[in-house]
């Protein structure tokens, strides 16, 4: 089974439309297609950024709320006990980099895949969600 974690922007997107990849993507889990690794500081991200965008999402804060419940229910929680800070062009995105790797995760999933190259090192593949949609044999 895949393990993977998504990057926030992959979760704002599965937010803003229901007919894309990443709502499809953010839709299967819990259904035992992949492993969604999570931990707080992501978590707290999604929350951060879905709530600030609320109102253009056209989502109420309780419905963020009930998504991330959900996401915390069923996610594999990883606990982060070390920083390498800075790696990535973005030092936002050394969190998800952290935590691939302390979760042994295959695949970060982004729209962003030129900001995680340095992923590459450490054996973490880069996809979009249609690339790993396709791998999950979920596309054509």
């Amino acid at each position: 089974m895949y393990r993977i974690v998504i990057d926030t922007n992959v979760f704002i997107s599965a937010l803003r439309s229901n007919k894309g990849a990443s709502f499809r993507l953010l839709s299967m889990t819990g259904t035992g297609k992949f492993d969604l690794c999570i931990s707080v500081p992501l978590i707290l991200e999604f929350e951060t950024v879905a709530k600030r965008q609320s109102k253009t999402l056209g989502l109420e804060p309780d419905d963020i709320d009930d998504i991330l419940d959900y996401l915390c229910a069923v996610g594999n929680k990883r606990k982060i006990f070390y920083l390498w800070r800075p790696l990535l062009k973005d030092p936002k995105d050394d969190m998800i980099l952290e935590l691939a790797v302390e979760s042994n995760s295959g695949w970060i999933i982004t729209y962003n895949k030129r900001d995680f190259e340095e992923c590459k090192r450490f054996g973490i593949g880069v996809a979009t969600p249609k690339e790993l949609l396709q791998r999950l044999g979920e596309l054509s």
